[in-house]
């Protein structure tokens, strides 16, 4: 079985390595947010693809949920006493990963053409795809402002409610080279567990994407990333209750409303409507146990 996946986040990245746990790694094409890229000191930082490149690596820190495991940290320390801002923290592997990226595009690479050499590199045999090469960035409106996406999640420490989100560039953004191919290509279309604004938002903001998934001739399933209508960790409960009205497995489903055909709950939100066909199981990806229950309810969807 093919399975393209659209994933952001620590949650997206886990999903993906119990997709690729379940089934051969290489008949699983993982489509990544790129809306939060930005740059650090000049360099090109790919958060959501750098966390699911990891996670899939095996070289995740899997406490933070971000960066590498065994990172050390003299640059930032040294850039922190030459008087430099460091709240967005880039440990020293971690920055080589970015040099390598930064040098790539200035050469003319694509962001996917870097992406696809970064995963060789890595050993990875699952196909990881930026969503679009083309600039998209995601800004988040609310009562204090409007911010890009990383001041407002890490320097502000997403504490600022949401008024809205708006995708710089997606109206020109075209898909990334064998983003199209994998979704008409693959026997089931996944949705991670990801915050539905700002980690698959920006991926369904490319109209080539978002129109795929509308044509789709095969089934596609969308996790949900609430237990018990709250997130595990991160703002998307809170970003549902102000944007959709509420934290129910159906506010997840008007996320995707057009885009897919069954969502999965977890065993918290059974008694809860849903708008549309439901596969319950227990959504927590604690371990490879659990990882493994979650992959094979999303792929006992009929297909």
């Amino acid at each position: 079985m093919n399975v393209a996946v659209l994933a952001g986040g620590l949650g997206g990245s886990r999903f993906a390595r119990a997709l690729t746990e379940t089934l051969a790694p290489s008949d699983v094409t993982v489509v990544g947010n790129v809306g939060d890229d930005l740059e650090v000191a000049g360099l090109h930082v790919s958060p959501d693809l750098d966390t699911i490149l990891y996670t899939l690596a095996g070289v995740l820190d899997e406490k933070k949920g971000w960066g590498r495991a065994g990172e050390t940290w003299n640059a930032r320390d040294a850039a922190t006493e030459l008087g430099e801002e460091t709240w967005f923290q880039v440990g020293d592997r971690d920055l080589g990963l970015h040099l390598a990226r930064t040098e790539a595009l200035r050469r003319g690479e694509p962001l996917s053409a870097v992406t696809a050499r970064l995963a060789r590199v890595f050993g990875v045999e699952t196909a990881l795809l930026p969503a679009t090469d083309d600039r998209l960035r995601t800004w988040i409106a609310t009562p204090a402002g409007e911010f890009s996406f990383q001041e407002w999640f890490v320097r502000r420490q997403h504490r600022d409610e949401v008024d809205g989100v708006r995708f710089e560039g997606a109206e020109q953004a075209a898909a990334a080279p064998g983003v199209l191919a994998a979704l008409e290509a693959a026997d089931l279309i996944a949705i991670a567990p990801s915050n539905p604004f700002v980690s698959i938002g920006p991926i369904l903001a490319v109209a080539e994407i978002r129109g795929a998934l509308e044509q789709r001739r095969v089934p596609a399933v969308a996790v949900s990333p609430l237990i018990g209508g709250r997130t595990v960790r991160g703002p998307a409960d809170r970003m549902l209750a102000r944007l959709a009205g509420g934290t129910g497995p159906a506010h997840v489903t008007r996320c995707y409303q057009g885009l897919i055909d069954a969502l999965v709950i977890d065993e918290a939100d059974a008694d809860e409507e849903a708008g549309i066909r439901t596969i319950v199981t227990r959504t927590l990806m604690s371990d490879a146990d659990a990882r493994r229950r979650l992959a094979e309810a999303v792929l006992g969807v009929p297909v």
